[in-house]
């Protein structure tokens, strides 16, 4: 374990060196966080909501505001993916030139160990997606329904009846993933344990999904840390940097370097 943590009235004070909310929350793996003050963001897994604050960021100092111990250790420690040590992730990827930039440049990403639905259906709503208008609709979705709702929760709506979100032709995708997954024609639970090609083309059985969103879904809402989503950044850092394909180092955990090099090459070209 490389963090420590203490509990006090209602909240957790936790100190991880290796996590930066900025990096982390707001680098278009999840939507819904909204950074309400300098060093503060506030948000929510499914329906239960977390405001998080930093308190010294030179230490890696943090508050989790409103939570149990009992949650902490049940909910947020998994969500935050607190038990995997970045920084030996970090010295890992080091070995490779870029990489070792880009981990520097971007120290404190982490991956967010999102519900697998609510991460499939975030991404389906992502497509050909700016980061505002996805939350805009992802905010209203829960506003609706008094959370994240579930599959069950959506089985009687119509891309019509959805026509609240002003999600356009992603409604019709939101639809048949849910019809999809309450036959069982997909399952995310075969998707969690298939070898990845496989655990790919289950949830690309759903319309609209391709093989980027597949590969966030796998990522985000099923740890499957060896997927390596492609958008134009990253497929502009594989052009640039890596014709040959990932470096060694990378191997079995592909999709968490991929989160720095997304970070990197999307700064540095700004």
């Amino acid at each position: 374990m490389d963090y420590e943590y203490s509990a006090k009235s209602n909240s957790i004070i936790l100190r991880q060196p290796d996590f930066d909310l900025d990096e982390t929350l707001d680098c278009g793996q999840a939507f819904r966080w909204v950074k309400t003050a300098e060093n503060e963001y506030s948000g929510a897994l499914l329906s239960r909501p977390l405001v998080i604050r930093c308190l010294d960021k030179a230490d890696g100092v943090f508050e989790l505001c409103g939570t149990t111990e009992e949650d902490f250790l049940g909910v947020w420690q998994e969500y935050f993916d607190l038990a995997t040590d970045y920084g030996e992730l970090k010295r890992r990827f080091s070995e490779d030139e870029t990489l070792s930039k880009a981990c520097a440049f971007a120290g404190g990403i982490r991956i967010l160990k999102q519900d697998a639905w609510e991460a499939l259906s975030s991404f389906i709503i992502s497509q050909n997606n700016n980061i505002p208008r996805i939350k805009g609709i992802i905010g209203r979705l829960c506003e609706h329904y008094g959370g994240y709702p579930s599959i069950e929760q959506l089985a009687d709506e119509t891309p019509e009846s959805l026509g609240f979100l002003r999600a356009g032709f992603r409604a019709k995708y939101l639809t048949d993933a849910v019809e999809k997954l309450r036959s069982g024609e997909v399952s995310l639970d075969r998707a969690r344990t298939l070898p990845t090609d496989e655990a790919r083309a289950e949830l690309m059985k759903i319309k609209g999904v391709g093989p980027k969103v597949a590969d966030c879904a796998m990522l985000f809402g099923l740890y499957r840390i060896d997927a390596f989503p492609k958008d134009v950044w990253v497929k502009r850092v594989m052009a640039q940097y890596y014709p040959d394909g990932l470096p060694e180092c990378v191997r079995g955990v592909e999709g968490i370097a991929q989160q720095y090099l997304f970070h990197y090459i999307r700064s540095i070209s700004k």
